[in-house]
């Protein structure tokens, strides 16, 4: 870990100040569960790491009359999984919590942090390695040519083909859930959807947060699909570990007919990936055997395989089709 000044700013508008005076040499850290391995291993080298933690940031849990919820960027996501009414209201999501990491981690991590983690490909995470264009910009991508098993399917470019880690953001993805933001141009809000870049010939760009612009509270609008829902996640062992590929699905039946179908996935592309086509063919459907079947095989629509994750296309199919049939009520 090398040198850097550490502040602690005592409200939004200083934190975001030191961000926007000196973008190239400020980091963030609140949680810290990400970014002190990327301290340590000497992949971030901030002259300046700024402190969200002792309250700069709102940490509360809300649930809205409506069924609507709004969490603080600094919530726990331990307490947003324990929470009532993210397990009543948002299955998926609190499913999707509770699978990642471990419970230290998730006691310490906070949901902000969650979405602005950076890419798990090893290429990324390793100094030792000249061709990453995401850590060192114009420098190449190893990871095209080389040990791909876990990384994007779709959303790749010839410049990165990383994927992104967070299995929080996938749910959230599924449930057109919005960023609030507050930045040096003042507060916006952006759908989760639009909130990271494709690699596009720029992977080094991952949002599209503006220097020492915030997530200052993440919320999420109420929806009878959101109540019968679930968060899949296929992984090479049972606890921390990364998905090689997961499924958020949510669906609103009315006897035995999809009145709507919300579906994303994770571990497939450089940012949660929104399963339009498979949405589109589970509306106003039957929701029987044979209709999730033909659903699911539309998971896999457009994707472009390496030779290591060229099992990845199939996977998706069969990981959206058993987290239908979970919420479909289907053997």
């Amino acid at each position: 870990m090398r040198p850097f000044t550490l502040e602690r700013p005592h409200d939004i508008a200083t934190a975001v100040a030191f961000g926007a005076a000196d973008d190239d040499q400020t980091d963030y850290i609140a949680g810290g569960t990400d970014m002190m391995q990327l301290l340590t291993d000497d992949i971030r080298r901030p002259g300046r790491l700024v402190s969200l933690g002792d309250g700069v940031l709102d940490d509360r849990i809300e649930a809205a009359p409506d069924g609507a919820l709004r969490l603080g960027a600094a919530a726990r996501m331990s307490d947003v999984a324990d929470h009532p009414a993210v397990r009543e209201g948002f299955p998926l999501i609190a499913e999707a919590l509770l699978s990642s990491a471990s419970a230290q981690v998730r006691n310490m991590a906070t949901v902000g942090g969650n979405l602005l983690q950076r890419t798990r490909c090893a290429y990324f995470r390793d100094p030792g390695v000249h061709g990453c264009n995401k850590r060192a910009p114009g420098t190449g991508c190893a990871a095209r040519d080389g040990v791909n098993r876990m990384l994007a399917v779709l959303g790749g470019s010839e410049h990165c083909i990383a994927t992104h880690a967070s299995d929080f953001a996938v749910p959230l993805v599924a449930l057109d859930a919005v960023v609030r933001l507050s930045g040096p141009g003042g507060e916006r809000t952006i759908p989760v959807e639009e909130l990271h870049r494709l690699p596009g010939d720029s992977p080094h760009v991952e949002t599209v947060l503006v220097p020492g612009e915030l997530i200052t509270a993440i919320e999420v609008p109420a929806s009878r699909a959101a109540r019968t829902s679930h968060y899949l996640k296929v992984r090479d062992r049972e606890s921390f570990e990364f998905a090689l590929v997961s499924a958020a699905v949510a669906l609103d039946t009315d006897g035995g007919r999809i009145r709507e179908a919300r579906v994303a996935m994770g571990g497939v592309g450089p940012k949660p990936w929104r399963m339009r086509g498979v949405e589109r063919a589970l509306a106003g459907a039957a929701c029987d055997p044979a209709v999730l079947r033909a659903a699911a095989a539309r998971a896999a629509d457009g994707t472009a395989p390496r030779p290591g994750n060229a099992f990845k296309p199939e996977l998706m199919r069969r990981t959206v089709l058993r987290a239908l049939r979970v919420v479909g009520g289907q053997p």
